[in-house]
């Protein structure tokens, strides 16, 4: 859905709903569009602003808290603990390993330094860093 400004030839300023541009394109044409205040139905779009978010809007949908953040990051460790293999700092090496096709194929997770996370990145092998927060906040 879009809404227009719309403005009658008597400068009568009213807003509109339409399914698509399309639909108010057809609708104009053929003077479906009447004036609420005087029936004209020599409509055309008038300039509007942008309508952006009020702040209770935004409110309305708040982000995730920083507990929440965490709490997802943790979760995702937990799973890639679960069903991953750990190589520890062997990482980029089995990495490698396993997009040419010299090693089983399978989810790993360990330690690289910025050169080897570079070095993947230029031979096109994808991963992905994620810093894991500590396990406590002690």
């Amino acid at each position: 859905m879009i809404v227009y400004q719309l403005r009658c030839a008597a400068e009568h300023e009213f807003e509109a709903w339409f399914r698509d541009g399309a639909a108010f394109d057809a609708q104009s044409a053929a003077r479906e569009i009447a004036c609420p205040h005087c029936g004209d139905t020599g409509i055309e779009k008038a300039p509007m602003a942008p309508r952006l978010a009020r702040r209770r809007e935004a409110e309305a949908a708040p982000g995730p808290t920083p507990a929440q953040v965490k709490q997802a990051v943790m979760e995702l460790r937990r799973q890639v603990e679960a069903h991953c293999e750990y190589v520890g700092a062997r990482f980029a090496e089995e990495a490698r390993r396993i997009h040419y096709g010299e090693s089983k194929r399978r989810g790993i997770y360990g330690e690289a330094n910025e050169a080897d996370a570079k070095s993947l990145a230029e031979e096109g092998i994808e991963f992905s860093r994620i810093p894991w927060p500590a396990r406590t906040d002690a």
